[in-house]
């Protein structure tokens, strides 16, 4: 378990000078969390939301197998006592037997977004045929927004920048705390901005 704080860029409006935002940052791997090898989906998800948040923010970093129970329970924690406004996973969306992250994200959402899963699979069919195979999905757990990206880093930055346009206002629609974004890397939308 790992926090990194991301210190707020000179550029951005609402949030300068509030208490950072804290986004989970979820990898699940039975072979990352083994040790087997390194886990390259969290950094990359790390390095997206780099690039997209000027607004400051918090990494709250695990790296946990393919077991829905053990999702389940991070996922609840990470949202209910650690406080993430946002949690974004990478991995356990495809059709292999331990893929089980959509259905752990189910069992603790209040509400699914299919939405954001759909915008995720029209993007990636765009670079490869087998995008249907995966199960992306998001859904919202109190105040907390939590969506599943897929496991391969390119297509991490491919989904997160589709899907990242909506996050801030749904984050502010739910109380979460507010996330603002580079306009010159993504122009996130609020009504009436």
């Amino acid at each position: 378990m790992s926090s990194t704080a991301h210190p707020v860029r000179p550029i951005g409006t609402g949030s300068i000078g509030t208490d950072p935002v804290r986004i989970g940052v979820v990898t699940v791997s039975d072979r990352a969390s083994q040790g087997v090898y390194e886990d390259k989906g969290g950094p990359a998800i790390i390095a997206t939301l780099t690039r997209l948040i000027v607004s400051p923010w918090v990494a709250e970093s695990r790296v946990i197998p393919d077991d829905r129970d053990g999702i389940a329970a991070t996922l609840a924690g990470l949202a209910d006592e650690t406080g993430c406004g946002l949690i974004v996973t990478t991995g356990g969306t495809g059709p292999a037997p331990r893929d089980v992250t959509p259905e752990a994200t189910e069992q603790v959402c209040d509400k699914m977004m299919p939405g954001f899963g759909e915008l995720m699979r029209k993007v990636s069919l765009q670079v490869v045929p087998t995008a249907i195979l995966s199960r992306q999905t998001a859904g919202i757990r109190g105040s907390c927004l939590i969506v599943n990206l897929p496991g391969k880093p390119s297509a991490i930055d491919d989904c997160l920048m589709a899907v990242f346009p909506a996050i801030p206002y749904c984050l502010d629609l739910i109380g979460a705390g507010r996330i603002d974004t580079d306009p010159a890397v993504c122009r996130s939308f609020r009504p009436g901005s």
